[in-house]
């Protein structure tokens, strides 16, 4: 490993291998599946994947943005549900839409800082349980009434109640709403869909091609390879992601209308579906190689986190990677395949273009290059997000999981994962299947 580089202190650590829940659509075939079930079987089938036993495992690292009010520390939750003893240690990490890949860091500093030999990490979401909500105004009057002793009391207080009253706080609206900036997710879209000229056309391409990406992929099974199927409450066992549209096409996503803005061009077709899902991943520090019957899939090599505006949270992914590249020394052509979560068509679009400007680098980043051109004929080859769902705090994992994958598949070395993250963010970190970084002077 290169002395001379600022990573150097960066020990990569094993990925041994790791699985996912399929994807289903929010409020379909998994909305009656909790997110703790969700994150037990990503474990339980990892573990098993990798020839671990629930004993050898020192800590349980998961992602979750929603937080279910009855497992408030849910990787604690999930690591007992799955039969890891009540002496490992296990804590809940939340950064919004990188969670599951901020596990993935955390998994790191326990290997390298902690002490930790094996940890599990990843993420999981049920977007179809976010609870609703009452207003506060609600909620006061609704404590009242609990507080109310006699009938006259309650009754006093039920005289107060209004229509307005009963009318729902959507949870997961609230969520995907930046309270800083006062946008939504979408509407941050639509703001770097103008701000780089992104047509509403080259969305509606750009999502059907993700589609048709994961249509062809599901079709040779290659996802097969990562997913662990669940078994649904009516005992039937749901074991396919079910957001692709096959046979997907630009000219029947142009028939949407756009959602955030009267006059925008974000639609339902060119952004990522609500979705529930989990993953998980076993990762192990590479002196405790030994204790595993198989070679680990990968390396975890480098990683960086930056920040930006929450208002083109979008662009979150350019300034990470920015740092990692300057960090390491590495280019843009010197990973294999990239992975780089699909929030949005727009998103997806305008990192390219920012990476590839020089004036945009010379303002927002300080430097007098570009960060460099974006290969996309390496970027997310088996579809993404807006195919396959955008599960919160578990997407981060996923990529990962997919990327390793993928360059074992087709003989590379090395790949790239990034994400943007709500609030103004981004996060982007470095994968190789030898572990040998080779970073450049």
């Amino acid at each position: 490993m290169n002395t001379n580089n600022p990573l150097s202190s960066f020990t990569p650590v094993a990925i041994i291998d790791g699985v996912r829940t399929p994807f289903a659509k929010a409020f379909g075939n998994l909305a009656e599946v909790s997110a703790v079930e969700l994150g037990r079987v990503a474990v339980v089938e990892s573990l098993h994947r990798c020839g671990l036993a629930p004993e050898s495992v020192d800590q349980v690292i998961f992602g979750n943005v929603a937080s279910p009010p009855d497992a408030a520390n849910i990787a604690r939750v999930i690591a007992l549900r799955s039969g890891i003893p009540q002496s490992r240690i296990a804590h809940t990490v939340n950064r919004n839409c990188a969670s599951g890949m901020e596990s993935l860091l955390a998994a790191c500093t326990a290997i390298n800082h902690g002490g930790a030999s094996a940890v599990v990490a990843g993420g999981t979401e049920s977007m179809s349980q976010i609870p609703l909500l009452v207003s506060r105004e609600a909620a006061g009057l609704w404590t009242r009434l609990a507080r109310a002793k006699s009938m006259s009391a309650k009754l006093g207080v039920l005289k107060d109640f209004r229509p307005r009253h009963f009318k729902p706080v959507i949870g997961i609206e609230l969520g995907l709403t930046d309270p800083v900036s006062g946008m939504n997710m979408g509407e941050t879209a639509e703001l770097i869909a103008r701000e780089w000229a992104v047509t509403r056309e080259e969305q509606d391409v750009f999502a059907a091609a993700s589609h048709l990406k994961a249509s062809e992929t599901q079709q040779r099974c290659f996802f097969s390879g990562e997913i662990a199927p669940v078994l649904l409450p009516d005992g039937e066992s749901f074991d396919k992601d079910d957001g692709i549209r096959h046979g997907q096409s630009p000219e029947q996503l142009a028939r949407l209308r756009p959602i955030f803005a009267k006059d925008g061009t974000v639609t339902a077709g060119n952004s990522c579906q609500l979705t529930d899902g989990a993953a998980a991943m076993v990762l192990s520090s590479t002196q405790g190689l030994e204790r595993f019957p198989r070679e680990a899939i990968g390396y975890l090599t480098a990683a960086s986190v930056a920040g930006c505006d929450p208002r083109r949270m979008g662009l979150g992914p350019v300034y990470a990677v920015a740092k990692l590249l300057n960090e390491t020394g590495l280019k843009l052509n010197d990973f294999d395949l990239i992975e780089i979560n699909e929030a949005f068509s727009a998103q997806v679009i305008a990192c390219e273009r920012a990476m590839g400007s020089r004036e945009f680098a010379k303002k927002e980043l300080g430097q007098d290059h570009a960060v460099g051109e974006l290969p996309m004929d390496r970027v997310n080859i088996h579809g993404g997000a807006i195919a396959l769902g955008h599960p919160v705090g578990t997407t981060g994992t996923r990529i990962v999981l997919t990327l390793l994958h993928a360059l074992r598949e087709t003989g590379k070395h090395r790949g790239l994962a990034t994400l943007c993250v709500g609030g103004g963010q981004g996060v982007a970190i470095v994968v190789e299947t030898n572990g040998t970084s080779g970073f450049p002077a």
